[in-house]
């Protein structure tokens, strides 16, 4: 995981000069400062919005195209991508790491509305659930599968959520001076306002606003580096021919690797529940078409600046100015900051850490809810006060969502070994656990309730055992291996067990 933002500490430390340092961080404050006002203001506003349960965490289900389309994107793309992902890929594939963002945009994206949207908001309302694991229990009728999709869900979510508040925590303490500890608290602060107070809509409507600087940012971020070196189609072929140069035939990666990784990062969001919450919330399915164009041509364009930024490395560097450490190993995530502080003017630097901030807030916040989520709804036995009769649901969420961001900056403060390792296998273990039950849930009447067990954790253990099996670097092709074991393992189960009872099937399916 790359969430330390080694890049600030380079514009901070390197040799730019003190006033060309004093003057980021001053246009940075200012910008923090009005991005941290307007978010607490939408926490606000979202308050008087938010009168149940559905409204907390679906945002009363009555969000159009545009805002569910970019609150999709934003939590799609965090900081990572832009700096070490990026940066790291961008030299190791060259031009074939665009690949990856065809994949998230045209995939990840795009598809993922298409294919996943119209059933899963059809279907959720059919069977009357808010998350990911209550639809897995009302539609296989497993009432023991809830509590263990949601353990799921807290054990290997939450500690992703904490991965997001150390690297915005680093942010805070070396662009603005404020110590490690303290900055967390801040974030702890900051994100408790808008996402406590607001709910879903909070989230939806500040990842819009966070999404608009996002996709700015990166547009001109791209235009600012591409310009001077005669337009995009005159820089892909420099990094062509730079790139045969600097890496090796036997050093290039194999096809495998390629796929994998583009397998991994596009398919893969597709049984990830911070991503399909998503469809549930969304007014209509008239929305969908539309969401689906807005959300490929957001994911395009972030993808595309992020990885073909990574790419012109080859551009920018040879051998002898590609950032080193002291024994002369390259610093893959130093790459992109480098690069970024060396040509981008002073103002579009600056807007290059609120894009960092905008895009780590509103990974961080889609993660925050969707883990409060899989205790308040998902493990609370009773919403209702039984001497009042009032509906005690949306005052445990903004709890445990409090309680949540708390345990975040524990694990953010002390990282746990234990803890570190859940973070390397979330996306692979959560992706591999949900996919199969959720997707062949969706379009198959004959999946079992035995299948959907079996999937569920043939995914989980398949993730975990590979990545010790194969070791971190090989844990895209181990995460795409448990995201496909399981819809093999869910088709063979189905053929030799029993079906849910048609009562349930034709409630499920109903008009779908």
């Amino acid at each position: 995981m790359w969430t330390e933002y080694p890049f600030l500490v380079y514009i901070m430390e390197s040799k730019l000069g003190v006033n060309r340092e004093v003057k980021i961080v001053n246009i940075g404050i200012v910008f923090l400062a009005v991005f941290l006002a307007l978010m607490t203001g939408i926490g606000i506003w979202g308050m008087k919005k938010t009168k149940t349960l559905g409204d907390f965490f679906l945002g009363g289900r009555s969000l159009g195209p545009w805002v569910s389309a970019v609150a999709y994107g934003t939590s799609y793309f965090s900081a990572v991508i832009f700096i070490g992902f990026a940066g790291t890929q961008g030299w190791q594939f060259g031009l074939s790491v665009l690949w990856i963002a065809i994949g998230n945009a045209l995939v990840g994206a795009g598809a993922a509305w298409i294919v996943l949207a119209r059933r899963t908001r059809r279907m959720t309302q059919n069977l009357d659930t808010m998350t990911m694991p209550e639809f897995l229990q009302e539609r296989y009728g497993a009432k023991h599968l809830k509590p263990v999709a949601a353990s799921v869900i807290f054990f290997f979510l939450l500690p992703y959520s904490a991965s997001v508040f150390k690297g915005l925590g680093h942010l805070f303490e070396k662009v603005f001076g404020i110590p490690y500890d303290m900055a967390l608290l801040i974030m702890i602060a900051f994100t408790g306002v808008y996402l406590i107070l607001g709910g879903y809509f909070a989230i939806a409507v500040t990842d819009f606003i966070q999404g608009i600087i996002m996709f700015a940012g990166a547009a001109v971020m791209v235009m600012v580096l591409t310009a001077p070196e005669g337009g995009v189609i005159g820089i892909l072929g420099r990094i062509a021919e730079n790139y045969a140069a600097h890496i090796p035939p036997e050093k290039q990666p194999s096809a495998l690797t390629v796929i994998s990784l583009v397998f991994m990062t596009s398919f893969g969001t597709w049984g990830l529940p911070q991503m399909t919450q998503k469809f549930y919330a969304i007014k209509n399915e008239a929305v969908i078409p539309k969401a689906a164009i807005v959300t490929t041509v957001f994911a395009l364009m972030i993808g595309f600046s992020a990885y073909y930024t990574g790419a012109a490395a080859h551009v920018f560097f040879d051998l002898a100015t590609v950032p080193r450490n002291a024994a002369g190993a390259i610093q893959y995530d130093l790459i992109v900051p480098t690069l970024l502080t060396t040509h981008l003017p002073q103002i579009l630097l600056a807007l290059i850490m609120l894009l960092v901030l905008s895009a780590s807030m509103s990974t961080l916040s889609s993660l925050v809810l969707v883990s409060s989520s899989s205790v308040a709804i998902d493990l609370y036995p009773s919403r209702i006060d039984a001497k009042t009769g009032k509906d005690r649901s949306v005052a445990m969420m903004r709890f445990l969502s409090a309680i949540f961001i708390v345990i975040s900056y524990f694990i953010s403060r002390f990282q746990i070994s234990i803890i570190v390792y859940l973070m390397s296998l979330s996306w692979g273990v959560v992706s591999g656990a949900f996919a199969a039950p959720y997707i062949l849930g969706l379009y198959s009447k004959r999946v079992t309730k035995p299948a959907a067990y079996a999937g569920l954790l043939s995914g989980v253990a398949t993730m975990i055992i590979l990545f010790f099996v194969l070791g971190a670097s090989r844990s895209p092709l181990s995460a795409s291996i448990a995201i496909i074991l399981p819809f093999i393992v869910v088709t063979a189960v189905s053929m030799f067990t029993a079906p849910p009872a048609k009562e349930l099937l034709d409630k499920a399916f109903d008009g779908v």
